[in-house]
């Protein structure tokens, strides 16, 4: 048994964990609104295929320095406070961008809710990561790609139910605004949610020990863990963070030893990237556009969309029940393997497209159902590996006195990664072709394999004062 694991107050940690994952929900529906408004968007402001690449990719640009600017915040004002900022951020975004009377108004919102994603994808696995035993680390830190896939697969249903009772996203809905606006609105309910019950959670323990609080430390861990597990606990953080006698600060990231930057920090970059590399948000975030474009109605692109999220969400809990039994490089290595396969199957499917009797582009036989196949089981291996498991090992792979600078880096690397690949996609898909696109994608996934063999270390049931790099 681990130790002092009688004295666990499971009941509260659930409870702090389902607070925190809400910013995974927000982080979600945030990212996957965007998939029913496109049409909305380009009637409304003029948009061409750059345009609709520039407003939706807005986003990533805010989420990136979200990212960066959270995980220095973090080390800071806390975990807690920095969360705060960012469901303020996001309740701002949704009112401004279902208003936006331009494209300007309009990227300048996704930009705003862009900080407040990037804040949330680095903060909340970590605050996870500082308030939960070892042993069930990785199913209670996996619980936020789960609710991310929620607000992806809830911005779906939302996006489906308001266009099919307008007719459109592009009708009138309600008070004389499209349907298309009030997708976006509809994210201010949650954001209102998550703001109050931030306000009910603890600050976590191992930030108190760096900044000195170590009798509120305590007492958090206390209602954690139990009285005597606590104490050993702000030893333990305390020891940890001796080695290096300051505040955390960027220049940690390099080795005093070598003058080099730490492996870990590049491992954790890799990860980071290589998430985004294999293509997943190309189809979170453009999967109606792509399968009208194949020859799909709106209608059922949009339900395409929540299939894809259903599935997501089944192949994390999944992941959830293997995690902290299976480890997380060998899930990682499977996610790698499948995605290389099923992408090269989608691909090959739109390397068949003709031109139809309309004027549109079909998958002829039955490579349209191929297609559809193939692009959900990629999402299944995605979500049951580089999903979860990416956000786990970046909430816990770094020692402590490294873990906000490191997830400040990392975050921003992810985000970045994303911009590329998803304002890349609108003009990859007509030049040169949906096929060569999804090879590329499918080459990414097999390189991602090799990275984790040679640089990924198991962190299964290790304390966080244990980590090293």
């Amino acid at each position: 048994m681990e130790r002092g694991a009688s004295q666990v107050n499971l009941a509260f940690i659930a409870m702090i964990v389902a607070v925190a994952t809400i910013g995974g929900f927000m982080f979600g529906y945030d990212s996957g609104v965007i998939n029913g408004t496109q049409k909305g968007l380009e009637a409304a402001f003029a948009l061409g295929k750059l345009g609709i690449g520039i407003n939706v990719g807005a986003i990533l640009v805010g989420s990136a320095i979200g990212a960066f600017t959270a995980g220095r915040l973090a080390d800071r004002i806390g975990r807690r406070n920095t969360m705060i900022i960012a469901a303020i951020l996001f309740l701002v975004s949704a009112l401004l961008a279902g208003a936006a009377t331009s494209s300007a108004i309009f990227i300048f919102a996704r930009i705003i809710g862009g900080f407040g994603v990037g804040a949330a994808s680095v903060i909340s696995p970590v605050y996870i990561s500082e308030v939960t035993p070892a042993s069930i680390r990785g199913r209670l830190s996996s619980v936020q790609q789960v609710m991310i896939i929620t607000g992806l697969t809830g911005a779906f249903v939302a996006n489906y139910v308001l266009a099919h009772t307008a007719g459109s996203s592009t009708a009138i809905l309600w008070g004389g605004f499209e349907a298309w606006r009030w997708m976006f609105w509809l994210q201010a309910i949650p954001a209102a949610v998550y703001f109050l019950a931030l306000l009910f959670i603890p600050e976590s323990p191992r930030y108190l020990v760096v900044k000195g609080r170590e009798a509120e430390a305590e007492q958090v861990l206390t209602r954690l863990f139990g009285a005597e597990e606590a104490a050993l606990k702000v030893s333990e953080i305390r020891a940890s963070l001796s080695r290096d006698l300051h505040k955390p600060k960027l220049s940690d990231l390099i080795d005093k030893t070598t003058g080099r930057i730490r492996p870990i920090l590049w491992a954790g970059i890799g990860l980071a990237i290589f998430q985004q590399l294999v293509g997943i948000n190309v189809v979170f975030y453009y999967g109606a556009t792509l399968w009208e474009a194949v020859g799909f109605t709106e209608d059922n692109a949009l339900q395409i969309n929540i299939l894809s999220g259903v599935l997501s969400i089944a192949a994390c809990l999944f992941t959830i029940t293997v995690v902290d039994k299976v480890g997380r490089k060998p899930l990682l290595l499977i996610g790698s393997a499948g995605m290389a396969v099923t992408l090269a199957i989608v691909a090959y499917a739109f390397s068949t497209a003709v031109t139809g009797p309309h004027g549109g582009v079909v998958l002829p036989g039955h490579n349209g159902l191929i297609a559809l196949i193939s692009a959900n089981l990629y999402v299944v291996f995605f979500n049951m590996s580089w999903g979860p498991i990416m956000w786990v090992m970046l909430g816990e792979m770094f020692p402590n006195q490294i873990r906000g600078s490191g997830l400040a880096i990392a975050g921003f690397a992810q985000w970045i990664a994303n911009a590329a690949i998803s304002v890349s996609f609108p003009s990859l898909a007509v030049t040169p072709g949906l096929a060569i696109t999804y090879f590329g994608y499918a080459f990414f996934a097999f390189i991602s394999f090799f990275f984790v063999k040679a640089m990924i270390n198991e962190t299964r049931g290790r304390e966080l004062e244990a980590m090293e790099g």
